[in-house]
């Protein structure tokens, strides 16, 4: 290993840690230099084992033989930079309590948005043995992406399909919150109409809160072979025309008032009550 110790943010190698944006991490002028950022060793071990390649690392000098020591051991020779708390606090944004951050290449196949075909080859390979696959349409906030994350590779779900105006899963909060289930769970964008799923097999459920929805406890839901679970938007749920397209219109029934879950939270019931038999 390499010990880097910093003593100004402006050393170079270690902007990625702090002072590049998300939407720099990821890189779209040059993809194939695309980054993101795995915190804690547990996620970052998550990571490693599913192959994803590291660039560099970033802890507190206590942790090097310390809670970062094995993560380390795994990264083979790239740097690891190191200094005192109040700098990494001031690079980073925050004290770094979980002991490690590290930089990690991003996927090329989640870099950019692919063409129709080579889109449609993507999510063909995601959904090929999958049962029950969730459709994220629309959810931007990080911390609900991550939790859909870890409640799909928790309750069942073989497969994740976002639609181009959701939230990176790569973000850093998404991957943190996740616990790096987005690492465990395949997924891709999905550019094409709800519709296209049809091709392989699948049946498409809104959940949405519309006069002619069916119960999630409806008996039909259980016996669809394939099925995929679309959920949208923190605040104003699908969009009607998404709702328009899809074969059945799903919806968790409510009491004392209250008109809806929160995204993530309904994600999970859903993904419980509708697992596969």
């Amino acid at each position: 290993m390499s010990i880097i110790r910093i003593q100004s943010l402006e050393h170079p190698g270690i902007e990625v840690f702090g002072v590049l944006t998300e939407a720099q991490l990821r890189n779209r002028l040059e993809p194939e230099k695309g980054i993101f950022i795995a915190e804690s060793p547990k996620v970052i071990h998550v990571a490693l084992d599913a192959g994803y390649e590291p660039t560099a690392l970033l802890c507190e000098e206590k942790h090097i033989t310390g809670d970062a020591a094995s993560v380390i051991e795994r990264c083979g020779d790239i740097p690891v930079y190191t200094g005192e708390r109040a700098i990494l606090a001031q690079l980073t944004g925050y004290k770094l309590t979980r002991g490690v951050l590290c930089a990690m290449r991003r996927p090329e196949a989640t870099l950019k948005l692919a063409d129709k075909v080579g889109e449609q080859a993507k999510v063909e390979d995601v959904v090929r043995d999958a049962r029950r696959i969730v459709v994220v349409d629309g959810v931007v906030d990080t911390t609900n992406i991550g939790a859909i994350f870890r409640s799909a590779a928790a309750l069942g779900i073989d497969a994740v399909l976002l639609t181009p105006n959701s939230c990176d899963p790569l973000n850093r909060r998404a991957v943190r919150v996740s616990m790096g289930s987005v690492f465990l769970v395949p997924w891709a964008y999905l550019k094409l109409p709800l519709t296209s799923l049809h091709q392989y097999g699948f049946e498409t459920a809104a959940m949405a809160l519309s006069d002619d929805s069916i119960s999630i406890d409806d008996p039909l839901l259980k016996d669809i072979p394939k099925l995929a679970i679309v959920m949208g938007t923190e605040g104003d749920g699908l969009p009607k025309e998404t709702i328009a397209e899809a074969d059945h219109v799903v919806r968790i029934p409510m009491y004392h008032q209250v008109d809806s879950l929160n995204v993530a939270a309904a994600a999970a019931v859903a993904f419980w009550e509708l697992r596969a038999k």
